[in-house]
Parts: C-alpha cells; sequence; structure tokens
C-alpha cells in the first residue's frame, strides 16, 4: 500500500525526527539564564518574588507532558484518533476534533495537547482521505482557545491567577461562559475560512494503527484533573508532576520507552529557558510600576488587547510574568487576551512552537504565513466572542 506522510512519519525512530525545537530549546536558555541572573543581581527581592510566582506553571507543565507520554504510549492519543475518525468526515470530522482537543487541552494543558494530539489528527485527516490543514490549524487555535477554563489548562492562567489563590473550581465558574465562546468562535472562523477544503477528499489511503490499551496513565489523567481542579496551582504542581515522574519512571525502567525520547518530549532547556525569561520579566515588573499603573486604568476590552499585543510581541508566558508580577484588576479579561493573542503568530505560545514541531516530525509542514493570515480573523474574532460572554455574565 503505499505510504503517506502520516505513515511515514509513524515509521522514524526518534532520532529520525527534526531536532529544531532541540536547538531552539537551547537558544531561548542562552538568552534567559544571563538575562535572569542580571535580573537577581539588581533585584534580589524582586527576582525571589517573580521565581516564586513563576515556577509552579512550569513543574505543572513537566508533569503534564510526563503524563501525556505514558497516555501516548498506552494508546490513549491513538485511541482518541480513531474514535475521532469514526465520527465521520467533513464537518462531522472537524466538530469530533474540536471536542477531543478541547478535553485534552482542560484536562492535561494545551502544550501536552498540541504535542500529542497533532499526529493523531493528522492521522485521523488521512484516514478520512481530507486536507489535513483545517484539522492541524484548528488543533492549536483551539488549544489556545480552550486553555482558559481551568488553572492548569494554560501556564499563563497559573501564573497571573497565582496571588488571588484561586482554586480550579471557582475558576471555571467564573469563566465557564467566556470559555465556551471563545471554543465556538475557533470552530467557527475554521469553518469560515475553509469552509471548501474541509469537505475536500484528495484521495489518499487509509492509514494503520497501532493497537491501544488503558492502564496506569488513565489514572494518572484522572488524578492530575482531580487535582488541577480542587487545589491552587502551588499545591496542584507537585502532585502532578508526582504523578508523571512516577509514570515516567515505570515506563523507563519497564523499557517501555527511552531517555532520549522522553528527553525530546520534555525539552528542558526550552522549559527552563521560558522560565528564565518570564522571571527576569516579573522582576521587571515589580520594580517598575507602569505595567500595573496602565493596566489600572484599562477596561475589560483594553486590557485584553494589551495582553494579546505583548503576547505576540514576546511570548504569552514572559508577558504573563511582566503584566501580573502586581495583582490584576481586570485579570480574567487579562487572561483572555495572552491565551487567544498568540493565535496571531506561532511565536506567541509555547504550544504553538510545540505545534510546528510535532506537525513537522509528524510529517506536514504548516505555513507560518497563511497561519498568520487566519489569526488575523480568528483572534478579534475570538477575543471579542470571549470578552462578549464575559461582560454579559459579570
Amino acid at each position: 500500500m503505499p505510504s503517506t506522510p502520516a505513515s511515514e512519519a509513524a515509521e522514524r525512530t526518534p532520532s529520525d525526527r527534526p531536532r529544531g525545537l532541540g536547538r531552539l530549546g537551547w537558544v531561548v536558555a542562552a538568552f534567559g539564564l544571563p538575562a535572569v541572573l542580571a535580573a537577581a543581581m539588581l533585584d534580589p527581592d524582586g527576582a525571589a518574588g517573580a521565581s516564586s510566582q513563576d515556577w509552579p506553571p512550569f513543574v505543572l507543565v513537566t508533569g503534564l507532558l510526563l503524563i501525556g507520554a505514558a497516555a501516548r504510549d498506552e494508546g490513549l492519543f491513538d485511541f482518541a484518533g480513531r474514535f475521532v475518525a469514526r465520527f465521520g468526515a467533513g464537518a462531522a470530522l472537524l466538530g469530533s476534533v474540536a471536542i477531543v482537543v478541547a478535553v485534552v487541552t482542560v484536562t492535561l494543558n494545551l502544550d501536552t495537547s498540541v504535542t500529542f494530539l497533532t499526529p493523531v489528527v493528522l492521522a485521523a485527516a488521512y484516514r478520512r482521505g481530507h486536507d489535513p490543514e483545517p484539522f492541524m490549524v484548528l488543533v492549536v487555535c483551539m488549544s489556545n482557545g480552550a486553555s482558559l477554563l481551568l488553572p492548569g489548562s494554560n501556564l499563563t492562567n497559573l501564573i497571573v491567577l497565582q496571588q488571588s489563590h484561586t482554586a480550579g473550581g471557582a475558576l471555571a465558574a467564573r469563566v465557564v461562559a467566556a470559555w465556551a465562546a471563545s471554543a465556538v468562535a475557533v470552530v467557527a472562523v475554521v469553518t469560515l475560512l475553509y469552509r471548501r477544503r474541509i469537505t475536500e477528499e484528495t484521495g489518499a489511503p487509509a492509514t494503520t494503527s497501532t493497537p491501544s490499551r488503558i492502564g496506569p496513565a488513565a489514572l494518572g489523567v484522572a488524578g492530575a484533573v482531580a487535582a488541577m481542579v480542587a487545589l491552587p496551582g502551588p499545591a496542584a504542581a507537585p502532585v502532578v508532576v508526582g504523578l508523571g515522574v512516577v509514570l515516567a519512571a515505570r515506563d523507563l525502567f519497564g523499557r517501555r520507552s527511552g531517555w532520549h525520547e522522553l528527553a525530546d518530549h520534555l525539552n528542558l532547556p526550552l522549559l527552563v529557558g521560558l522560565f528564565a525569561i518570564a522571571t527576569a520579566l516579573g522582576t521587571l515588573g515589580r520594580s517598575w510600576s507602569g505595567p500595573t499603573h496602565l493596566l489600572g486604568h484599562l477596561g475589560i476590552w483594553q486590557t485584553a488587547g494589551l495582553g494579546a499585543a505583548v503576547a505576540a510581541g514576546v511570548n504569552n508566558l514572559p508577558a504573563a510574568s511582566l503584566l501580573a508580577a502586581r495583582p490584576v484588576h481586570h485579570a480574567v479579561a487579562l487572561l483572555i487576551g495572552l491565551n487567544l493573542g498568540p493565535n496571531l503568530v506561532l511565536s506567541g505560545s509555547l504550544a504553538g512552537v510545540l505545534w510546528f514541531q510535532s506537525a513537522r516530525a509528524a510529517g506536514w509542514s504548516p505555513s507560518i504565513r497563511r497561519f498568520t493570515l487566519v489569526g488575523v480573523v480568528m483572534v478579534p474574532a475570538t477575543m471579542a466572542a470571549a470578552l462578549g460572554a464575559l461582560a454579559a455574565t459579570r
């Protein structure tokens, strides 16, 4: 049977796959570590406060990625791909992809979603004989758009909400309308922009799938979700990373996965580098009152716009650390900007970078230009929907 890009990618060994994200990680670390050292020397107290605010989200995402790796090895994501493909083709496939991506984003973090669901959705699109681009764009845009509901769904949520000690249940009750509106808007924009390509068939042959099994990773997923819902970010992070370490140790010592493969998925240089940059900017936000003063004079729409602009310019994690170095009056509006604004440029969020790399590793090359063109429509539409729902439910 002729091979497709997806089936060819599935046969690659980890060492055959693109290493661009690994190189990027070292570049980010090389820039971030000197910046945080300089910040610590200039303002030790501010650096300590910034690192205290920023460490929980990075620890949490490390644990979620470890749990996600175990779930992938057990075939949970392959099972999701087959489940998605069974719902039908065209618009039905688009809707089922949207639901699966939203659920995984809410429960396992948007970075886990783009890392592990990108190849799943690519395989599902090829299985149904469709052009994958609409479905792949939906993965990253929905991951960003659906990441507002729980603190652990997005690192920016944890950074911004750290000082308010908001538990997951309280946040969900407050933002559920805005979250639902943004998710629906993402699907609507993708449907509008790709209305013809969603239903077109390329004639590509169906891909084969590997058997799945339900094991301890499912318990890890359930435990992570419970921790993120019931506990504030600083308390949930150690629980989630503990679950991830246990599952990773089980897989490593049981030879279900290798050290190099796990290191590639974690990309600690990138996480450490982003943490360093976020801490440096958080230190700046504590020693300079400009961001706090500006946010204090803005309404919810302006606050969200500022968050989106800064996120698109410097990445939403450092942007969150800078803008939320002190308590924020319109915290949810800021989160809407920080979470939805990165759909304008791939570099605006860690999820965008991970999606790009995962897509290339799976055998499909995204167009950065087309992503930005979609974002020009996607970002205003989704932010307007979320902010409108937020204003209506205040």
